[in-house]
């Protein structure tokens, strides 16, 4: 699975380049992302713009990939079109993730 990454001081953003994050790419999508949070101790942003669908693997992909974190910076995701913001909210992952609303906002956060 392809994801792009962009290097800013103190944070990685990384981009899935798919469609769909569903059960097919999960492990592959966390291997990606896992492999930038222990690179380095940086704050990770996963920016969804080119993702409309994610499933409930993705959803616990996600939720492994921040237990990761623990302690090495912030994960944020950015950029959920309507369908993925209302999977967040109805699994009430909207107050567990820091959710910014573009890729922006996000760089904002550690770029002020």
């Amino acid at each position: 699975m392809n994801i792009e990454i962009e290097r800013h001081p103190g944070v990685n953003v990384l981009t899935p380049a798919v469609r769909r994050l569903d059960a097919s790419v999960s492990a592959a999508f966390r291997d990606g992302v896992a492999r930038e949070i222990n690179a380095e101790p940086k704050s990770v942003i996963i920016d969804f713009t080119r993702v409309d669908f994610i499933d409930s693997s993705c959803l616990g992909t996600l939720v492994s990939l921040l237990k990761m974190m623990n302690g090495k910076g912030e994960l944020v995701v950015c950029a959920l079109n309507p369908g993925i913001k209302n999977m967040f909210a109805l699994t009430r992952m909207d107050r567990i993730f820091t959710i910014s609303p573009d890729r922006a906002s996000a760089l904002s956060r550690f770029n002020p």
